[in-house]
């Protein structure tokens, strides 16, 4: 996805303000004042959230100016590059509507570079503005600062090439941005329908029939003393996870003569609370023929008498959680486990259709968290191929 750029001449190294004209934008005093704005008037007014919503490219604000308040700042009719020096300190911004610029802006008036070439090395360097502050203070920077910022850039023909590359990989980015949201939507839509039982396969009408969750599972504890196997751990938002993947370290210990080997197919509950699973999480083992996951967790098997993957799907959709509440005494322990025992757990009651349903309603879901982990993947591989790119670029 990279491309290779053979640069024909060297990039010549100019201060920013040898670049353009430099001009602190203006506010009008006092600001809550209401005859400054309007919800008539064409011309906006940027303000910081109009900045972070928009990740910089502003196309819509929500105040107005009216025409006593453009008198009290610089407007903008036409696209132009600004900065931010204040809260969001050295964020790149640029305006594709008529705005008036706050005084916590700078823009770059009469500029001799493409806009959006110097929009992403300003991007790029935006970390290095943090040397002009002191630890855990507020970082501030002046005009004077950006004019001496002394920069690399390559000929006009070039800085448009480089650009404009660049813009195709954010509009893929933000393209797969909104196919993953649209996705995640679809998901938990699928969820809701399939366990409220809104949605049913052609042919299946019998109704599902309520179990206790021990009459389908069987304990799995113990391990046979191998400890060369992988060392798992549960994230309620992805799922089993090496522990150097979630830690970066295996933190087990001398406790991992007592962990649990699981086999593939088996599932455990995580039984800790957190902001994406407030009941805990339950997976099954997938990407190991076996594994060894802490004791804490409460394993079992559902080995011909339910699909895995169907109770996996049923914990996620959250059905199950009204019986787990009424489990939970005092809250969470000091280690942010909820105080559910194994007999508790199984006793829990579960609503499921014939195995033939469960198996069906989980393959679609699978097939749908397939394409949702690979359009994840893909953003994430964008993501990435744009750091690099704008390393490469601006080292």
């Amino acid at each position: 996805m990279t491309p290779i750029f053979y640069p024909i001449n060297a990039w010549e190294k100019r201060k920013l303000g040898e670049l353009a004209n430099i001009r602190r934008g203006a506010s009008p005093r006092p600001i809550k004042n209401k005859k400054w704005f309007s919800q008539t008037s064409q011309v906006g007014w940027i303000r910081i959230s109009d900045v972070t919503e928009q990740n910089g490219r502003i196309h819509q604000v929500e105040q107005h100016l009216s025409d006593a308040g453009q008198k009290k700042t610089l407007v903008l009719k036409s696209k132009h590059l600004l900065l931010s020096i204040a809260a969001t300190v050295g964020k790149p911004v640029q305006n594709y509507i008529q705005v008036g610029v706050h005084d916590g802006f700078i823009v770059f008036m009469d500029p001799k570079f493409d806009l959006d070439f110097m929009f992403y090395f300003l991007e790029k360097y935006r970390p290095n503005w943090a040397r002009f502050g002191q630890p855990g203070s507020q970082i501030n920077i002046n005009s004077e600062l950006v004019r001496d910022l002394v920069v690399s850039i390559p000929t006009a023909h070039e800085q448009v090439a480089v650009a404009q590359f660049i813009i195709t990989l954010d509009n893929l980015i933000a393209a797969t941005q909104d196919k993953l949201e649209k996705l995640s939507i679809l998901q938990r839509g699928f969820l809701q329908h399939f366990f409220a039982q809104t949605w049913r396969f052609s042919g299946y009408s019998h109704v599902w029939e309520n179990h206790r969750l021990g009459d389908v599972a069987t304990r799995v504890r113990g391990n046979d003393g191998r400890m060369n196997l992988p060392i798992l751990t549960i994230s309620a938002g992805k799922g089993w996870l090496t522990q150097e993947q979630r830690f970066s370290q295996n933190i087990a210990g001398n406790e991992l003569k007592k962990y649990t080997l699981l086999s593939k197919g088996e599932l455990s509950y995580n039984h800790g609370n957190s902001k994406l699973a407030e009941y805990g999480a339950v997976f099954v083992l997938k990407q190991f023929k076996e594994a060894l996951v802490p004791r804490v967790y409460h394993s079992f098997n559902v080995s011909g008498k339910a699909d895995p993957d169907f109770i996996e799907y049923l914990f996620e959709s959250g059905v199950p959680n009204h019986e787990l509440r009424k489990l939970i005494s005092s809250g969470a322990r000091m280690d942010g486990l909820l105080n559910i025992n194994y007999d508790s757990f199984m006793n829990i009651s579960v609503l499921l259709p014939s195995i033939e349903e469960q198996n069906k309603i989980a393959r679609v879901l699978e097939k749908l968290k397939k394409l949702t982990d690979e359009t994840r993947l893909r953003l994430f591989n964008l993501q990435q191929a744009k750091k690099s790119l704008l390393r490469m670029l601006f080292p």
